[in-house]
């Protein structure tokens, strides 16, 4: 009975050892296959080529100076020209009045209208620009030296470039800038002169930047003036997709091959950078070398990697 009871012992160890065994090899099995998973990606190679970092500032048109056309005489006013918001040139007409005297001798005249006398002075622009106001209507009684309109001259419209204080270094006077209006058209401007107080509300330095071309552009329109802070003639450039990064944006990374099946994770620091391109300022790549540009997100440090596209 001792014997049978042994044997049964036994019999039940085996079973239980055979069946460790087979628990062992199951779950194995599943981190071989993981292992074994190869994803397909695209490449690309390390560029040099010469960026240039700008930064880009809120600038607001105004005119610097600004006509007063006033009456000559006193009188009527008989005739208006323009409105407010008229573009003018140089000579245009812009009103007629009716002189105080010639009003008096028609009264007097009655219908006898081979004696009427006219009396028309005619008010003309001395400069082109725009009608920012009219003062007076058709009809009004104005008097020798009335405002009668204010003409914003074309030709003296700015840029006044807001800049704060921590970029100032980065403005000096005649430095070349480029002033992106709103619709994207780009405008070459000059930095000419820097106001003497800073704007209370926002606390930034005020600059004045004269574009080449005014063309008639409006005041108040607000645009942005692009300033380059640095440029580096041989930087290290990858595509933005080659360039991960985690959650809080605070550290990034790129997948570097080390053969055709086998892509490791490096650590880089960001410098300049666009909507295409990112500049690695470290570490130092060889041109040779060649990153992961599209099927890199999620892959694990070591990754098994097949090429679909060079």
């Amino acid at each position: 009975m001792f014997k049978r009871i042994r044997t049964h012992f036994i019999i039940s160890l085996l079973t239980v050892i055979i069946a460790l065994a087979t628990s062992c090899n199951q779950t194995k099995a599943p981190s071989e296959k993981a292992q074994a998973i190869i994803t397909p990606v695209t490449i690309t190679p390390v560029i040099f080529k010469s960026v240039t970092s700008t930064v880009e500032l809120p600038a607001v048109t105004t005119f610097m100076n600004k006509s007063i056309i006033r009456a000559t005489t006193t009188g009527t006013i008989e005739k208006i020209s323009v409105t407010q918001g008229d573009y003018i040139s140089a000579n245009q007409l812009l009103f007629a009045i009716r002189t105080r005297e010639a009003m008096a001798l028609n009264n007097t005249m009655g219908n006898d209208t081979s004696l009427t006398f006219k009396g028309l002075i005619n008010i003309k622009s001395p400069k082109e620009g725009i009608i920012s106001s009219v003062s007076y209507q058709k009809g009004d009684f104005v008097q020798e030296g009335d405002g009668l309109a204010v003409v914003s001259e074309q030709n003296s419209l700015v840029f006044i470039l807001d800049v704060p204080f921590e970029l100032d270094k980065f403005v000096e006077k005649n430095r070349k800038c480029t002033i992106i209006l709103p619709d994207n058209r780009h405008v070459n401007g000059t930095i000419t002169g820097k106001l003497p107080e800073m704007n209370i509300e926002t606390q930034t330095i005020r600059y004045v930047v004269k574009p080449t071309v005014t063309g008639r552009l409006p005041g108040n329109l607000i645009a942005n003036v692009s300033l380059v802070r640095s440029t580096n003639e041989k930087a290290l450039v990858l595509p933005k997709k080659a360039v991960l990064g985690d959650e809080t944006q605070t550290e990034f990374w790129v997948m570097k091959l080390i053969n055709d099946s086998i892509a490791v994770k490096v650590a880089v620091s960001k410098g300049f950078e666009n909507n295409e391109e990112i500049e690695i300022t470290g570490p130092v790549f060889l041109p040779s070398d060649r990153m992961v540009l599209t099927g890199n997100y999620g892959l694990p440090d070591t990754a098994r990697i097949s090429i679909i596209k060079e």
